[in-house]
């Protein structure tokens, strides 16, 4: 059988060929892989020690098992089937073992020690330098010092704990695809149109008879529960969305996460730390869960005051309109638009049609060339695994520097949410390897497809990421683009997300979708200035999910694991108005439980929001200062992990970032 994966790849860029690569293709492909790893580490493992020969190898070594990891992971996130979950299942612990057994290779490790011993006399530039450090400090964390038994039960754990993630997601994927609700006019009543066509597009994709339906992707369900005059329909849905992995069906995702919790709990304690928490913050910004904990305590006081005003004022209104009944989680954005309508004079219904996904996406690309001189084209020659897909080559001072994969529509086989990952990541160790950049969203498929400015929000956010995986201009793969720490990471896409407020740039891509007229002053005015409302809600239920995150993740081992006891107890502990739901009820947790990405780590858009929210300071009064635009170019979206955080925001500010921008940005500091 041809392979796809043992043979050159010719597209432009080297572009894997997504149209060919099926899943058969992967058992052999990651046999041979998994070999040809292990050869390469048992020759690196004996060779002397020696900066060039372990440092350099470990980054050169792996590259077949890097490109079919990288295809695998975005296929099965973004456009997954029986056959690719079923692979997906039988390699996470047998990848984790293979990890684990390089972090466990005692000759191996002895090589990196004894060059990070002597580290500050090999005449190392600071790169060099810290990517030594950090190849150190990921052999020390995963295991690289037992002794005895120990090292042999992390293994184990690290294999159950990948099976688990996997487990996980595809549970919360599977209640999503199982849920599709047909709707008849009747029960339309208050949708616009954007959002009518919407649910008209989704029933025709999926086959109906009913000439509306809505799925469980937040970008359906959000239009319903904003606008929908049909209060069952709202707390139906609400329910099913809320709950999704928490159905005690075959697709249960409670008895996981308790299982989840217990081995973290003792990987953390088999490593020499307290909890889970204290090992995985350790290598983070904050450093310490206590550190943490602080910034979301200093938040959460004002962001629940404004709350409760929130729902006292949508109390009233529900009161004034005859409403016998008690505001609810499904009554919150529909009775919000109704006031942020009354005191704004404007809704969601009238700046849709000025917020065209091509005209945001053109957005993007206007700010990142006005800010970093970079230019998208796109291309029709670069094999991708969906029609959706479109590709772009990225130009900056006149060479191109990768290609940009957007990926933007929510279907059945996609995991819901938004995320940026690479086909590539961009080094010069091997060669100018130029990086292949995805993002992922969610947004409801028609004709054309109309967003809500939160929705043009996330593409920004992504995009931001994206950006940070494109401009990355490092030596090693190690530290190259998104590879920093996790309360790092969200600075550059959060940043980002400043630039769609902005007039200029609302001036130029809100135009209409029809008359391509710009969005009138009057609105543009008004939106600008209800920028800041609901910023309670908004506050509180992503603060809920970060409390409850870390609670899960201080508990020691042998403690009594209840999940949803636990859930309800931390959001008892915070008072936790009924009437808000967490952003991410813990059985679709899927920053948390489908890998350890942002476990104990979900604080750390809160914690990049203070280093955003200060950083874009540096860009008043002028948004596209060329000087602070450079600054931030050369200090955080290239330079990777090339240097510690700290000072790589210190190096682009010119001091450490204040908590009071963010207060500030969210309209809570008069709270």
């Amino acid at each position: 059988m041809e392979n796809p994966f043992f043979e050159a790849w010719a597209a432009p860029f080297g572009a894997p060929p997504l149209d060919r690569i099926r899943p058969e293709h992967f058992p052999p492909a990651y046999e041979r892989a998994l070999a040809g790893h292990d050869a390469e580490i048992a020759a690196i493992a004996s060779a002397p020690a020696g900066f060039e020969s372990t440092i350099i190898g470990l980054e050169k070594s792996g590259r077949l098992l890097a490109k079919i990891e990288a295809v695998f992971s975005n296929l099965t996130s973004a456009n997954t089937n029986d056959a690719l979950q079923a692979i997906e299942l039988e390699m996470a612990p047998r990848l984790s073992a293979h990890w684990s057994a390089i972090y466990l290779n005692a000759d191996l490790f002895a090589r990196i020690d004894v060059l990070y011993a002597k580290r500050e006399s090999l005449g190392l530039d600071g790169e060099a330098l810290r990517v030594l450090e950090r190849y150190h400090l990921d052999f020390v964390r995963q295991g690289a010092m037992l002794q005895g038994t120990a090292r042999a039960r992390l293994d184990a754990v690290g294999q159950r704990l990948a099976t688990l993630g996997t487990e996980f997601s595809q549970n919360v994927l599977a209640d999503e695809q199982d849920f599709i609700l047909p709707l008849d006019e009747s029960r339309m009543g208050g949708l616009p149109g954007f959002a009518r066509d919407a649910a008209a597009a989704t029933a025709r994709e999926r086959g109906l008879d009913a000439p509306f339906a809505v799925t469980l992707s937040r970008s359906s369900v959000e239009p319903f529960l904003q606008f929908a005059s049909d209060r069952a329909l709202r707390e139906q849905l609400f329910k099913a969305f809320v709950s999704r992995g928490g159905n005690a069906n075959a697709h249960d995702n409670w008895a996981i996460i308790a299982e989840t919790l217990s081995l973290r709990a003792e990987r953390a304690r088999l490593l020499g730390y307290k909890s889970y928490a204290d090992y995985k913050l350790a290598d983070s910004m904050a450093g310490t869960p206590a550190k943490a904990r602080a910034l979301l305590d200093q938040v959460w006081g004002p962001a629940k005051r404004r709350a409760l005003e929130e729902a006292k004022d949508l109390a009233e209104l529900i009161a004034e309109e005859g409403g016998n009944f008690k505001l609810a989680p499904w009554d919150w954005r529909y009775y919000a638009e109704k006031l942020r309508e009354k005191r704004y004079d404007f809704n969601e219904a009238a700046l849709k049609p000025y917020f065209a996904l091509e005209h945001m996406i053109e957005a993007a690309f206007f700010t990142a060339g006005k800010l970093f001189g970079v230019s998208f084209a796109e291309r029709h020659d670069i094999p991708v695994y969906h029609p959706d897909v479109r590709v772009w080559e990225v130009e900056r001072e006149g060479k191109a520097i990768g290609l940009f994969y957007g990926d933007y529509f929510a279907r059945p086989e996609k995991q819901g949410g938004a995320w940026m990952s690479s086909l590539r990541d961009q080094e010069t160790l091997d060669g100018d390897i130029q990086p292949l950049i995805v993002n992922n969203c969610n947004f409801v498929k028609s004709d054309p497809a109309l967003l809500s400015f939160d929705d043009a929000r996330t593409l920004f956010h992504e995009f931001g990421h994206a950006l940070h995986g494109l401009l990355s201009k490092v030596r090693f793969p190690r530290l190259s683009g998104t590879n920093v720490a996790r309360d790092f990471v969200e600075l550059p896409s959060q940043l980002y997300e400043h630039w769609l407020e902005e007039k200029q740039v609302l001036e130029r891509f809100a135009r209409h979708y029809r008359t391509n007229e710009p969005l009138p002053q009057p609105l543009l005015e008004k939106l600008l200035a209800a920028r800041n409302f609901g910023q309670g809600f908004a506050t509180v239920e992503f603060l809920a999910s970060a409390f409850v995150d870390m609670d899960f993740h201080v508990l020691e081992q042998g403690a009594a694991i209840n999940p949803a006891a636990l859930e309800a107890a931390s959001l008892a502990r915070i008072g936790m108005p009924e009437e808000i739901a967490m952003r991410h009820a813990s059985p679709h947790f899927s920053h948390v439980f489908s890998g350890e990405g942002y476990s104990a780590g979900y604080y750390s858009y809160m914690w990049s929001e203070v280093l955003d929210a200060d950083g874009f300071g540096a860009f008043r009064p002028d948004p596209f200062d060329p000087v602070a635009a450079r600054r931030l170019y050369e200090n955080i979206y290239s330079a990777g992990g090339s240097r510690e955080y700290a000072q790589a925001y210190r190096a682009f500010r010119g001091r450490d970032p204040e908590v009071k921008a963010l207060l500030e940005g969210r309209g809570l500091e008069t709270v």
